[in-house]
């Protein structure tokens, strides 16, 4: 069934690909972005025809085919000499747990944590069995560095969830767990911190788990301790939690072993997968080998409730269909207006969800050099705030950069908001994926800026099937960022205005 979708999409592609190229009249100035056209967009994308946009399934073929077809009709065109035209294909492998145990001995008896209630156990793997591990608590598994503290190779790892309370940028709960299984960690087992419910982290970890297929594996065995089932590990052990973590809180912490063994069994199902960038260009009129970048995640959470609820469907009409509805007519306006100097490239993203992975494919493996990025603009839950809400900047602190955001936006009439609450979500968005690799990106608007409508939002609609088009979504911030990105990308592919950041 997919397979017949997929070929009928990318021949609809194919078609429009084709197309004898019409020359842009010049404009005097771009058509103000309405309401209605960000509208029509966001109701096509979250349609339930669409199925939540999730990677992998039928709904990403209609999702390919509705924004190559709408970026055709605005100018771009496909990267050239692609084997993929439009596509960038992300090959992905996809695991979901079928059930997991774990028992624990202190001196030859098992140790009674109050049931297996506290206890989440996955497999890396379609089948783990693992016998007799060593325990170690290694509090937040790193270093004031950013090294891993301890020697946990064949060991079971009990880390702490929280983010290290020393240190400057150091690398977050995924990325340390990462660490521990590279350092050679048979298990990790994180002590949660209570912030998210229980029974939601169970029903989460017992969901799908997608990764790049190219990226390292992880631990054979990994999971969550409930903060009760944590302290009673730990007790068990001879151990008191809270001491052990108020000593994990020294930059020079090495970890406490435990005498404690561990033994597990996890089974996963096992299925690879490819999914798609998409990905257009709009040719310079004066290239000179720099290059602007538009980017937002059209990928969603696809069917999220279980069977026998009234809706099934995250259609993801906020997040982020608004994001692709905004790149749509930002695309518009900078095809069928004056011609920019320099390329323009439009990308949509896959698996953002699934943590950044589409962009971070992209990263590694650019179909433009990075170093011919001279920035990148992500577009990402934009339709959240009224028209005059002043304009936030995820990435500010490049003077040269911040000064044309400054003076495109002043121009515009708004104004900024320079407090830094913004900065929070600077991980939580494609554009870290590329400022990872060196590459200058930005999220610039109205939705970051306003954190009481902004949290209202995360608290509510979120992740969840409520994210629905409807007339009640504020479009009006919307559509004044989407003027916003056309202005922007005029000003930095404008090989006179912007010659990029000084040495």
């Amino acid at each position: 069934m997919r397979t017949a979708s997929f070929r009928a999409a990318i021949a609809a592609v194919a078609l429009l690909s084709f197309a004898p190229a019409v020359a842009a009249a010049p404009a005097k100035g771009d058509a103000p972005v309405t309401e209605a056209e960000l509208a029509a967009h966001i109701k096509i994308l979250a349609d339930d025809a669409f199925e939540g946009r999730a990677p992998g399934t039928d709904g990403e073929d209609r999702t390919i085919a509705y924004v190559v077809g709408e970026w055709a009709k605005a100018g771009l065109e496909p990267v050239p000499e692609s084997m993929t035209p439009w596509l960038q294909p992300v090959p992905f492998v996809e695991t979901q747990a079928t059930g997991g145990t774990a028992k624990f001995r202190a001196a030859g008896r098992d140790l009674a944590l109050g049931g297996d209630e506290g206890i989440i156990v996955t497999g890396r793997d379609a089948s783990v069995a693992l016998a007799d591990v060593p325990a170690l608590f290694v509090g937040y598994g790193i270093d004031g560095a950013g090294k891993v503290n301890a020697d946990v190779r064949g060991k079971l790892a009990i880390m702490l969830f929280d983010n290290a309370p020393f240190g400057d940028k150091l690398p977050r709960y995924r990325e340390r767990r990462q660490m521990l299984a590279d350092a050679g960690a048979s298990a990790v087992l994180v002590i949660s911190n209570g912030a998210v419910p229980w029974p939601a982290l169970r029903e989460s970890l017992g969901g799908k788990y997608v990764r790049l297929a190219s990226a390292k594996s992880g631990a054979p065995v990994s999971g969550f301790l409930s903060p009760e089932a944590g302290d009673a590990l730990l007790k068990a052990a001879g151990q008191d939690g809270a001491a052990l973590r108020e000593a994990a809180k020294s930059p020079d912490y090495k970890g406490a072993a435990l005498p404690v063994t561990a033994d597990f069994t996890a089974g996963s199902s096992v299925r690879p997968f490819a999914s798609h960038n998409i990905i257009g260009k709009l040719p310079g009129a004066k290239p000179d080998g720099k290059a602007v970048l538009f980017l937002g995640h059209w990928d969603h959470l696809g069917i999220c409730a279980p069977e026998g609820e009234t809706d099934r469907i995250c259609n993801g009409a906020v997040d982020n269909a608004s994001g692709i509805a905004v790149l749509i007519e930002v695309a518009k306006r900078l095809g069928k207006g004056a011609r920019p100097d320099r390329d323009i490239y439009f990308m949509a993203t896959t698996a953002e969800e699934k943590g950044l992975l589409g962009a971070r494919y992209f990263a590694d493996h650019p179909v433009v050099p990075l170093s011919d990025i001279t920035v990148a603009l992500n577009v990402d839950t934009i339709a959240i705030s009224p028209r005059g809400t002043p304009v936030a900047t995820i990435g500010r602190g490049k003077p040269a950069y911040d000064a044309v955001v400054r003076d495109v936006a002043t121009k515009l009439g708004r104004t900024l908001d320079e407090d830094g609450e913004a900065d929070a979500f600077i991980q939580r968005q494609d554009g870290w994926a590329l400022g990872a690799k060196g590459v200058t990106s930005l999220m610039v608007g109205g939705s970051f800026s306003d954190m009481k409508l902004l949290e209202a939002f995360l608290g509510s609609d979120y992740h969840r099937p409520a994210d629905n088009f409807s007339d009640n979504i504020p479009l009006g911030g919307a559509a004044e960022d989407a003027d916003l990105h056309v202005a922007l990308g005029r000003a930095f592919a404008d090989t006179k205005r912007w010659k990029g950041e000084p040495e």
